[in-house]
């Protein structure tokens, strides 16, 4: 499989490769086509949620083409390498994007998103055997409990690698999370780096509105975490920043926590600042002025 000319990974097929890294700019063209993605995968079957992922476009592109050190020839053991696990699995089309665009899978699969045995459903599942997805992920609250199980594994098999996790804002609203939160400082699993999508919107409305969520930042220490924000997740820089600091410390007894400010439907004015797009696809007019507003970087599948 061909990975992209400037992906950082240190794996592609069965050989150990090095790939120059990329630019900042490089790095904000990447996020830009994700975006196009997104909203012609969700206009395309008139179904998905484009908010959420548009509002995490940046965390992805940093994880995938910064960070993190994975293999594209996957595998579901995943040893020796860094691990992925989405909790919040209604954001696909981000994730879908960035793993074609990363050479896990051809890019013109894009194109099957949501369609009848397609392996890229509206929530990613792992039957359909789709390189990149290692658990199924519907039901909100459960990722944080498969990322520490594999986080554990690692440890047990003396596998340095780090296990990355994505959550939103509103699942923590599931008791599970707290529950496996502190299991996690409990066991000192300190090889893992969980991170908030603090977006401040959730399906029904605001997450002030249907359920304050209080100091997560005070929460999350109270259970034993160590804590770092990210001020503004749309910042690709900031979020490179935020992730290589959260890196530095794993492996010093406690499981590590960002939270990550950024806003929903980034990227296209109109999906901005509110739920309403949370699960909305955008009719023919509404995708011309997203996609007018995020110029083609790197082809459109």
């Amino acid at each position: 499989m061909l990975c992209q000319s400037f992906l950082k990974s240190y794996f592609c097929g069965n050989k150990t490769t090095q790939f120059k890294m990329p630019d900042i700019n490089e790095l904000q063209d990447f996020a830009t086509q994700v975006r196009r993605d997104i909203l012609r995968q969700v206009h395309k079957v008139n179904s998905g949620h484009p908010g959420g992922s548009l509002g995490c476009t940046e965390f992805f592109t940093a994880l995938y083409q910064e960070v993190m050190d994975y293999n594209t020839n996957f595998d579901m053991d995943g040893k020796g390498e860094d691990l992925f696990f989405l909790s919040n699995g209604h954001i696909s089309p981000v994730y879908y994007s960035v793993l074609a665009r990363s050479g896990y899978f051809a890019v013109d699969e894009l194109n099957t998103f949501r369609l009848i045995d397609s392996r890229l459903q509206g929530h990613p599942t792992t039957h359909e055997g789709l390189p990149g997805i290692r658990i199924a992920s519907g039901s909100l609250g459960q990722g944080m409990s498969v990322a520490l199980g594999a986080a554990q594994t690692k440890k047990l098999n003396n596998d340095d690698h780090i296990v990355y996790s994505l959550h939103g804002d509103g699942e923590l609203q599931e008791g599970q999370n707290w529950e496996a939160i502190m299991y996690a400082a409990g066991n000192k699993i300190d090889n893992i780096i969980s991170t908030v999508d603090l977006n401040g919107q959730q399906i029904d409305g605001s997450t002030e509105n249907v359920l304050p969520l209080g100091n997560l930042r005070a929460k999350f220490e109270a259970f034993g975490w160590d804590v770092l924000e990210i001020e503004d997740g749309n910042n690709i820089q900031q979020v490179i920043d935020g992730l290589k600091e959260a890196k530095t410390r794993t492996g010093k007894g406690k499981p590590v926590c960002i939270l990550m400010n950024t806003v929903m439907g980034h990227g296209v004015d109109f999906m901005m600042h509110t739920h309403a797009w949370h699960g909305k696809a955008p009719n023919d007019e509404q995708l011309e002025t997203g996609l007018a507003q995020n110029p083609e970087t790197l082809g459109d599948y």
